[in-house]
């Protein structure tokens, strides 16, 4: 799971970049087959971040468990913050769309609880210590410019593919 998760969230956040950059090419945003199909992959791609953080958390060792464990559920808070976004986004019967400070909290607690979780990945040697470097470097370009979505994805899917070592597994 560990391995799938790790790279599957970044590809499907890549594709999303890319069909939203596709979807705004006439100047415009949310209209379209490929706004359509953009937020369906940034929905799949936080659930699957949200799935690695729980995944990787028992490979941290158990003296930092706790520490692992907060890490983990924000960053599935901070998921769920972005899965309820898109909820609005995608369907008006799923209510207005998300509350600003959800919409805050939400990169912040992914990027926190992700960026903690590979410190400490880092810290048991079951990562190297540039993953959370451009993990972090990722999630900078995806803040500062919206439209650099898809190689922030490309970035982070770097940071996690030591994650998809069978070793880091083990």
């Amino acid at each position: 799971m560990v391995r799938r998760a790790a790279v599957g969230a970044p590809i499907l956040l890549m594709a999303y970049g890319l069909l939203r950059l596709l979807d705004g090419l006439d100047g415009t945003y949310r209209q379209g087959l490929a706004w359509n199909l953009a937020l369906p992959a940034l929905f799949a791609s936080m659930v699957l971040f949200g799935v690695l953080a729980a995944a990787v958390r028992p490979l941290v060792p158990s003296g930092a468990r706790a520490v692992a464990a907060l890490a983990a559920v924000a960053t599935v808070a901070g998921a769920v913050c972005f899965v309820w976004t898109v909820t609005g986004l995608l369907s008006t019967a799923a209510g207005e769309a998300a509350p600003t400070p959800v919409r805050i909290a939400g990169p912040l607690l992914f990027a926190l609880g992700m960026l903690t979780i590979l410190g400490l990945l880092v810290a048991a040697r079951r990562a190297p210590a540039w993953s959370p470097l451009l993990f972090g470097a990722g999630i900078a370009a995806m803040l500062i410019d919206a439209d650099s979505l898809a190689p922030a994805a490309l970035i982070l899917l770097a940071a996690l593919a030591p994650l998809a070592r069978p070793s880091v597994r083990a």
